[in-house]
């Protein structure tokens, strides 16, 4: 009796395995190919010298991207396009004045900039990012 209970109980657990459909390959915004290589020092990047410090970057990915850093040694390229409107350009998301949030202009949803996640919808999508490496003074970025 006590085996049967155990056994119920696992499957259970693997019935109720919650599927993951944030997954990349699932996401709505369309992937573009990405390679950009550009350098935090420069004083042209002077935005993003600083731990919390942004900037748009446009002429990559659909609509651009944000480039935000988050410690000296970690940044993040978050895609500009709305994942709750992907094929909508005028969708573009933007950060706001808080330099915390991001919004997209039509539906107001939010996404944290620390990490592209949803904070407010209708959204239920993050945000795309990608893939960024800091090396010897070259922040690449590359999906």
């Amino acid at each position: 009796m006590r085996y049967l209970i155990y056994i119920s109980f696992l499957f259970v657990l693997i019935s109720c395995k919650k599927k993951n459909t944030n997954s990349v390959a699932n996401n709505p915004v369309p992937y573009v190919p990405v390679s950009l290589t550009i350098y935090p020092g420069d004083p042209t990047n002077y935005l993003i010298q600083s731990i919390g410090g942004w900037m748009y970057y446009d002429n990559v990915g659909i609509n651009g991207i944000i480039i935000y850093r988050k410690s000296n040694e970690e940044f993040i390229a978050i895609e500009r396009t709305s994942s709750y409107l992907p094929d909508n350009p005028a969708a573009k998301v933007f950060v706001m004045s808080d330099n915390f949030l991001l919004r997209d202009s039509i539906s107001g949803s939010k996404w944290r900039i620390n990490d592209a996640n949803v904070s407010i919808g209708p959204a239920t999508w993050a945000l795309r990012v990608y893939g960024s490496n800091y090396l010897n003074g070259a922040l690449r970025i590359t999906n």
